[in-house]
């Protein structure tokens, strides 16, 4: 095995007249000399100024970390002019001062304005988006097929194993998410298998997620349209949808702050609050006869709007088209 060595700094420079400690003696010629010399005068002279060559880390580590969410390595390195390695050693904590130079090379680049394909990315929206479409029936096997990708990958997405994942993987699952999310995958044992894997997981459908929201780690799954509030708890319990942790705590939290109230009170004060959530089923049956009139069936509108399909019909019979609505429509 033979060891790679560095070539020698050329003649004349700080490098070569300093030389490397434990590695390489100084150049004792006249060039390398008036080199080093030059050099630590002018290092002297900007230390008394008040400007040293070495400055703290912390300001070009988090405009590294900026520049990583767009920029891969070999691109950052191209775009200032530093090695890799020592941005990496960097950004990892393991220089605390950097060369003054340095600093202001890494400072002037900016984040380009759309990511590398190569650069690893947050993959809350990317995960988000394979359970949606896991819950209306599209296996990881058939959405790898379709993406030329390995469905083993697409599962550890989906499960939450893997945090991050490449820009152009991403693209393409946002790409077929968009193709697909308003379609419930064919009939068939892929798609009763895919169901019954996303309920047990209690991953959310398409209908329960914004598109300009699904993307922040900090958004929640809409699965009654009162999310977060108890009357979202009882909607959850009436319609036999899994109740979600924003809707069991803010359950938890009603009964905490009406647990003073007399029994009989505060009984009256829960049925009221189960009553209110009765009046989902008006909007269940509006947004229902829309999603028809859009060509859907009441298959599809059932599972577009994550609520099955009996029930579906038992609010459209419930809450018929008013008036209104039928001079509007005409």
């Amino acid at each position: 095995m033979t060891t790679r060595t560095r070539p020698l700094p050329a003649h004349g420079t700080y490098a070569r007249g300093n030389g490397s400690p434990g590695r390489r003696e100084p150049c004792p010629c006249k060039p390398c000399r008036q080199a080093k010399l030059k050099t630590r005068k002018r290092l002297d002279v900007a230390r008394q100024r008040g400007h040293a060559a070495r400055v703290d880390a912390t300001t070009a580590r988090s405009h590294l970390t900026l520049l990583r969410t767009t920029m891969s390595w070999s691109k950052i390195a191209e775009a200032t002019g530093c090695d890799p390695r020592g941005m990496q050693l960097l950004l990892r904590g393991a220089r605390t001062e950097i060369n003054r130079t340095t600093h202001n090379k890494i400072l002037a680049v900016q984040p380009a304005p759309t990511p590398s394909p190569g650069v690893y990315i947050d993959a809350t929206g990317i995960r988000r988006r394979l359970q949606a479409l896991g819950a209306i029936g599209y296996s990881c096997i058939y959405l790898a097929n379709r993406i030329s990708t390995s469905d083993a990958r697409l599962y550890l997405i989906a499960s939450g194993k893997q945090p991050t994942v490449r820009y152009v993987l991403a693209r393409r699952i946002i790409a077929i998410y968009e193709e697909l999310s308003d379609t419930p995958a064919p009939k068939g044992r892929s798609r009763t298998r895919a169901i019954r894997n996303a309920k047990a997981k209690n991953w959310a459908s398409p209908a329960t997620w914004d598109d300009d929201t699904i993307d922040n780690p900090q958004a929640r799954p809409e699965w009654t349209g009162h999310c977060g509030t108890d009357r979202g708890w009882w909607t959850h319990r009436q319609q036999n949808i899994p109740v979600c942790v924003a809707c069991d705590q803010a359950h938890a939290q009603w009964k905490a702050e009406h647990n003073h109230l007399p029994r009989s009170e505060f009984m009256s004060r829960l049925s009221a609050s189960r009553a209110s959530a009765s009046r989902r089923g008006e909007s269940i049956a509006h947004d229902g006869r829309e999603l028809l009139a859009q060509g859907f069936t009441y298959e599809h509108a059932a599972e577009r709007l994550g609520i099955t399909l009996p029930y579906l019909h038992h609010e459209l019979r419930r809450h018929p088209v008013a008036v209104d609505e039928q001079e509007a429509a005409a």
